[in-house]
């Protein structure tokens, strides 16, 4: 796959290359525990990134994130690399500065681009995700719902914060599967798996066909929900018989 080309521009004629301390200095808290993403999206927003151009196709790279190392594929040729995540996402990689890119490629030609733009890029791509700093010092992922968040030019409001659901994600989630048969509970926690765990409480003794009916029936419900899909990154389903 061949991304489409950032141009270079103006405002950044005079750039050194450098990374914003500012925004060091989140990812620094960051790596120790001390920033959330949602902390290094709000110092990311009003930054320079740079954006890597590669003349020739790669195989493969590594994404760490939560502390593991992942292999990923490189999808471009010519232009703007994509990455590959171990979730099958593609993901555009930025950098804070030309450091942290030649830690990355040394033969990567840095294009600076403003941060909204380059999402919006990522996203009129069709690609879900961004990584920052995929070879460090602070690789951080973000999702898809806060590079939507930033090709907007909005703030980014993640649907989980300080170990909870967000009310309004919740009640979106509760109200979408209000009319769903034999549903009788419904609950939304952080999940494990996924950003959001859907806890649903069924109507005891369904056999297969019950069951796959009624699955079908929510999955639909939570992606026609505007703000489950504008808000959620990632849903997972916990069964239980309700009482």
């Amino acid at each position: 796959m061949t991304g489409r080309a950032l141009p270079p521009s103006s405002p950044f004629a005079g750039d050194d290359g450098s990374a914003d301390p500012a925004l060091t200095a989140v990812l620094a808290r960051h790596a120790g525990g001390d920033a959330d993403v949602a902390e290094v999206v709000a110092a990311l927003a009003p930054t320079r990134v740079l954006v890597p151009v590669l003349a020739e196709l790669e195989v493969a790279d590594v994404v760490e994130h939560d502390g593991h190392a992942h292999t990923v594929d490189k999808e471009a040729s010519a232009g703007v690399v994509a990455l590959r995540t171990p979730d099958g996402r593609t993901a555009l990689p930025v950098f804070t500065g030309v450091d942290a890119m030649r830690r990355w490629r040394a033969d990567a030609r840095p294009v600076p681009s403003d941060v909204p733009r380059a999402a919006l890029s990522a996203v009129a791509e069709g690609w879900e995700v961004l990584v920052v700093d995929p070879a460090g010092p602070v690789p951080v992922v973000l999702p898809r719902t806060a590079v939507e968040a930033l090709a907007r030019g909005e703030a980014w409001r993640p649907a989980v914060a300080g170990g909870r659901v967000d009310p309004e994600v919740g009640g979106a989630v509760a109200a979408a599967l209000a009319g769903v048969r034999l549903v009788r509970t419904v609950d939304a926690v952080p999940g494990v798996r996924a950003e959001v765990a859907v806890r649903l409480g069924l109507l005891p003794g369904l056999d297969r066909a019950a069951l796959d009916r009624v699955l079908a029936e929510v999955n639909a419900a939570l992606a026609a929900d505007p703000v489950v899909t504008a808000r959620v990154d990632s849903l997972e389903l916990k069964l239980h018989a309700a009482d």
